[in-house]
């Protein structure tokens, strides 16, 4: 830490709010204190997100640290859900997924036990207020609400990017809400893993397989849980753009 410096760790996920959030925090507080921009990566993610990683680093004049579980160094969503054996044997359930638990909360917490910040930063815009202070409520008091004290929006986040000059993540021009996962587990409206069949076709394949290994019905179908495998092509939810799935601090799809 520089001269006993407050450290303030802001948490990026590749996301155009956790961007903006870093560019705030570095201009708000350095150099009169310690900004690190720490990034969890997964190998599933598409991979025009580590070309935006890039770009933020250059946009915010900072690298961006990797910190991964050394208990999964593949940053692999597959092998949290196998056992010893190399089976599969979980997915998702009601309290989140092992892939977000495993490498994305877990990872952050063995980084916040070496390196012990004083202050943490999220992509919290305005819209997710409510659900800041619940975290900070139950969590951690010690979140500062950048994007929430500049009263910025997600869409207010994404026009600084662009107006940066910053291609966002080539994941939003097909439409996702996110830049998660390819093919996320906590998902369960048809409209998205029908897409994801699209878009994706061997992940959806690999998704298929391993939930059918483990018994896991991932999809919900006129509320009743279902096989990706009998997924009908056709099958419809609601849009795409009434749902985001969360995935780090929070671990649960939700409707706007």
């Amino acid at each position: 830490m520089q001269n006993g410096a407050v450290l303030i760790a802001v948490w990026f996920s590749c996301g155009a709010a956790s961007a903006v959030a870093a560019k705030l925090t570095v201009e708000q507080y350095e150099p009169f204190e310690e900004v690190r921009v720490v990034y969890n990566p997964v190998v599933n993610e598409h991979p025009d997100n580590l070309r935006f990683l890039k770009d933020v680093e250059e946009w915010i004049g900072k690298d961006i640290e990797l910190a991964a579980n050394p208990k999964y160094p593949s940053c692999d969503i597959n092998d949290t859900f196998k056992n010893k054996d190399g089976k599969y044997r979980f997915m998702s359930g009601p309290m989140g997924a092992p892939c977000t638990i495993e490498l994305k909360k877990n990872a952050r917490k063995h980084w916040e036990e070496t390196n012990k910040p004083d202050h943490h930063v999220l992509g919290s815009t305005v819209e997710e207020k409510k659900r800041h202070d619940r975290f900070t409520l139950t969590e951690r008091d010690n979140v500062l609400p950048v994007l929430i004290d500049a009263g910025l929006t997600k869409q207010d986040c994404m026009d600084k990017i662009v107006a940066a000059g910053i291609s966002p993540p080539y994941i939003y021009s097909l439409g996702y809400s996110n830049a998660n996962c390819c093919g996320c587990v906590k998902a369960s409206s048809p409209t998205y893993w029908n897409k994801i069949r699209k878009d994706f076709p061997e992940v959806f394949e690999e998704r298929a397989k391993a939930s059918r290994e483990c018994g896991a019905k991932l999809v919900r179908v006129n509320n009743k849980r279902i096989q990706l495998d009998e997924l009908d092509p056709n099958a419809k939810g609601r849009p795409l753009k009434t749902m985001k799935i969360e995935c780090g601090i929070f671990c649960e799809e939700r409707e706007f």
